[in-house]
This record gives structure tokens, sequence and C-alpha cells, in this order.
């Protein structure tokens, strides 16, 4: 059979309004029953029968980040981000759920002391750090922020002197690559709670997909090592300790994976942050491979959306939408397609599907 282009309805257990819902959740064994019917009348092939293998990748599409109610909802500019986004993602699967062979969704998975986070950290006075900061060397350096002592002992052994040659290395290394100065986050997406969970319309469409085309709902795990941070599904931002021995290490399967794959569509939260990142690790392999593979990624601009920090004046008191425009011009330059989610596969440039 022929792997299908053919646009498909939106199934008639969806509704758009749980978009905005934070308690909505799939019911998985009534999707496996909907999925056999719906397969049957819509005449839809098993995945593994697609001659061409294209490829969604979801990231961080998960409840504390799609919903106000969220501990670090995406917002953008306009406050509703995230929660239209989601909408857009769970349509885009059902309509072209025929065509598309695998949906990888990645999971930020962290826990409650880690490098980007106010809990890791306790300023000259003993005092927690608070979120939404920049911690860098020369702060360190001056007794302004270091590691809570806490921590020492599960973390490293109780060598304290390690740890803060760790953390004044790591903002080196963070300097040095040119990347984000290191920020904290308010905790979010702790493994175990709410809000590391999928989106309710996304989990849903993802499912529906797996069901229907029998292919497994992959998913790929990021975040949870202590010292470092993990924006990328490809890679964590430092690779290496101070006294040289690895930190953790690059997903050289999953990049493999995508790299192989026919076709590769991204979309998810944040477009500033994590999506950005994923991309750039992923051109940046492209590179090293062959650049011409860049014209086989897929951009869905209207489902992603950058984080912004309301000022509660009206105002933000940080806005990252300039970086996320910056990065998506980049990526269309280097030869990425940026596309929309409500274009129909059909008119999207190079994609060859049947």
């Amino acid at each position: 059979m022929k792997t299908q282009v053919k646009e498909l309805p939106l199934p008639g257990f969806y509704r758009a309004a749980n978009a905005g819902e934070y308690g909505y959740g799939a019911n998985a064994g009534k999707l496996q029953d909907a999925a056999v019917s719906w397969r049957a009348a819509n005449d839809i092939s098993v995945a593994a029968t697609d001659k061409f293998n294209l490829h969604l990748l979801l990231i961080d599409v998960q409840k504390d980040f799609c919903f106000p109610e969220g501990s670090l909802y995406v917002a953008g500019r306009s406050g509703r981000g995230a929660v239209d986004d989601s909408r857009r993602i769970a349509e885009f699967i059902y309509r072209n759920l025929g065509a598309l062979t695998n949906v990888t969704a990645t999971l930020d998975t962290h826990f409650s002391h880690q490098i980007f986070f106010p809990s890791f950290w306790v300023d000259q006075d003993d005092k927690p750090l608070t979120p939404y900061r920049e911690v860098t060397r020369e702060q360190i350096e001056r007794g302004q922020a270091r590691p809570n002592p806490a921590m020492a002992k599960w973390l490293c052994g109780g060598n304290y002197p390690w740890l803060l040659k760790q953390v004044k290395y790591y903002c080196e290394e963070l300097e040095r690559a040119g990347k984000y100065t290191l920020y904290l986050w308010p905790p979010h997406c702790l493994l175990g709670s709410d809000g590391h969970a999928l989106a309710g319309v996304v989990q849903e469409a993802r499912l529906f997909h797996s069901f229907t085309r029998g292919m497994q709902s992959w998913a790929e795990v990021k975040g949870g090592n202590p010292l470092t941070e993990n924006y990328s599904v490809m890679r964590p931002e430092v690779l290496s300790r101070h006294d040289g021995q690895p930190l953790a290490q690059r997903n050289t399967q999953f990049l493999k994976t995508l790299l192989t794959a026919d076709a590769v569509v991204i979309a998810g939260q944040a477009a500033s942050h994590c999506v950005k990142s994923s991309i750039d690790d992923l051109l940046g392999e492209i590179v090293a491979q062959d650049a011409a593979l860049a014209r086989k990624v897929y951009l869905l601009t209207d489902c992603m959306s950058a984080v912004t920090v309301p000022d509660g004046k009206g105002g933000f008191a940080a806005d990252f939408t300039p970086q996320a425009d910056a990065a998506l011009k980049r990526f269309a330059d280097a030869g990425m397609h940026l596309v929309r989610s409500t274009d129909p596969l059909a008119s999207w440039p190079d994609l060859r599907i049947a």
C-alpha cells in the first residue's frame, strides 16, 4: 500500500476545547477500540507498510509548559501560545494520521535539585536563590551564588570543594561555547508530578495514531542529570566534568533515527529554548554529514511559542521571542522548511511522499 497523503477528518471524540483543560486526560482503552473502526472506515494501512518514513518530533508538549496552571507556561506574546499550539498539533496528527509513520514525544524530566533550579543554590547569606535570574562564574567566585551544601553528600560523596569547582567549570563551559548563560527556572516537569504529563489532547492524538497505525508510542526522556541543563533532546549542554571525566553523552541513537527518516517534522515547546536547541544540534549533525539533508526537515511554525515572563504591568520582564524568530530564520537559511500545520502536506516543498 502507498503511504496516504489525503487529509482525514477529525475523529468524533476529539474536542478542541480540551486543549485548554489542564485536567483533561486520554482514555487509552477507548482510543484503542475507536482506532479499529477508524482504520477500516478510512482505509488506513499500518505504518509498517509505509514506503516513506515521515517522522513527527514533538518536543516537551507537557502540562507544565502548555497550560497557565503549569509552573512554566509558554504563553508567547499572545498569552495563549502553548494552548493553541497543542490544539493545532493534535489536529495536524489527526488530519495526517495516514501519512505519519512515527510520532516521538520528548519528556523533559527533572528532580527536585538540579543546576537550573533555585533549590540547587544559596546566596552569601545561605538563602535560596530565586527563579528567573542568571548565575555566572563571577557570581560564584564572589560568593553571591554557591551550591546548596545540603546536596554535597548525595551528589558527590560530601566533597563540597569538588562541587564548587564543577559549577564554576560548568559556567565557564557555557560561556566558552557561546550558549545560554546558566538561568534558573521554577521547578517544572518533576518526575511523578501532574506537570510532567503530556498535554491531554496531544497524548490523545499520538496514542490514536499509535493504535490506528500499529506503531509504538515513542518517547525520548531527557533532563535528569543534576549537573547539566538539557534543553536539547540530542545532548545535554555540557558533556564533561572539570576533572576530565564524562558528565553526560549525546543521544546518538535518536540522532540516527531522525537522520535516516525520509522527512522530519518538528513542533513543541519552547521555540526559544528546547525546540531551538534540539534543532540546532540536529542541524549541526546534518552539516557534519551532508548539508543537503536540511531540506528534509520541516518546522511547524504555528505549533511552537517562545518563553515570555509577564511583569505584572502588562509588559514582559523577559521576552525570548526575538531569539526564537532569529533561530527560525537561521534554520530556514540552512535549508530547513518553515511550514504551517494547516498547509496540506501535498503543498510542502521537497516532500515527495507518494
